[in-house]
C-alpha cells in the first residue's frame, strides 16, 4: 500500500536527518599512489583506512574548519539525495524505476554515513537545518516524479550532473594532504556519475535551461548556508 511505503520512507528519512544511517560499504581509504606522491604515513601507503586523529594532525585550525564546512555541505547534499530518491520512488508506478531509485538511494546512504563520520572526526557537526533541507527536497522530488518518469529521470540526471561539478570544486579546495576527505569525495563523485548515466540510459530527458538555472540557484543557496549552519 502507498501509505505503508510512505511511512517506511519517512522512517528512513528521519534516520537520515538524525544521523543514524549505516553504510553498506567501508569508508574509502586513500589510494596507495596518492599517498606515495604526497609522502604520507606508512599506513596510508598501504592503502589502509588512516585514523582521523592521525591524519588530521597535519591540518591547520583554518584548514580543519574549511574541510568541516565542505563536508557539512556534502552531508546536506546526501540528506537531500535521500529525500529526492525516496519521493521519486513513491511517485513512480514502474517497478524497475523503483528499483533504480532504491539502488541509487542505497549508495547515497553510504555517502551520508561517510560524511557524517568524517564530520565527527573533524570535531564538527551536520547542518542544523537538515529537517528543512530534507522536507524541501522531498517535495521537489515528489513533484518531479508526478511530472512523468522521463522528467523524473531527467531531474535525477541533471541533479547528479550538478553534484558532480560541485564535488569537482571540493576536490580543488580540499587540502592536498587531507587524503581521507579526498578519498571520500572522489568515491562520491564516481557514484554520482554512475547514477546520472543510469538515469539518462533509462530515458531521462534534458531539462529546459531555465529549470537547470533554477536548480543551480537553489543549490547555491543551500551550499552557502550549509557551510556555516
Amino acid at each position: 500500500m502507498f501509505s505503508d511505503s510512505l511511512i517506511s520512507e519517512l522512517d528512513r528519512g528521519l534516520r537520515a536527518i538524525v544521523g543514524v544511517t549505516q553504510a553498506s560499504r567501508p569508508i574509502p581509504a586513500p589510494a596507495k599512489a596518492t599517498a606515495e606522491l604526497t609522502g604520507t604515513s606508512v599506513a596510508s601507503e598501504r592503502g589502509e583506512n588512516v585514523s582521523g586523529d592521525a591524519a588530521d594532525d597535519a591540518l591547520s585550525p583554518q584548514e580543519r574548519r574549511h574541510v568541516a564546512g565542505l563536508m557539512r555541505v556534502n552531508h546536506v547534499g546526501e540528506v537531500c539525495a535521500q529525500a529526492l530518491y525516496q519521493a521519486q520512488k513513491l511517485a513512480t508506478k514502474r517497478p524497475e524505476l523503483r528499483a533504480a531509485f532504491e539502488h541509487a538511494g542505497k549508495e547515497e546512504e553510504d555517502h551520508l554515513a561517510w560524511t557524517a563520520h568524517r564530520l565527527s572526526e573533524l570535531g564538527s557537526r551536520p547542518s542544523l537545518l537538515n529537517p528543512l533541507w530534507y522536507a524541501g527536497a522531498f517535495a521537489i522530488g515528489f513533484v518531479a516524479g508526478k511530472c512523468g518518469d522521463n522528467v523524473s529521470l531527467g531531474f535525477m540526471s541533471e541533479t547528479e550532473r550538478q553534484v558532480e561539478r560541485h564535488l569537482d570544486t571540493h576536490l580543488d579546495e580540499l587540502p592536498a594532504h587531507d587524503l581521507r576527505s579526498r578519498a571520500i569525495v572522489d568515491q562520491m563523485r564516481l557514484d554520482e556519475i554512475e547514477h546520472g548515466q543510469a538515469a539518462r540510459d533509462a530515458g531521462g530527458i534534458e531539462l529546459p535551461a531555465p529549470v537547470q538555472q533554477v536548480m543551480r540557484a537553489a543549490a547555491k543557496v543551500m551550499t552557502t548556508t550549509a557551510y556555516y549552519i
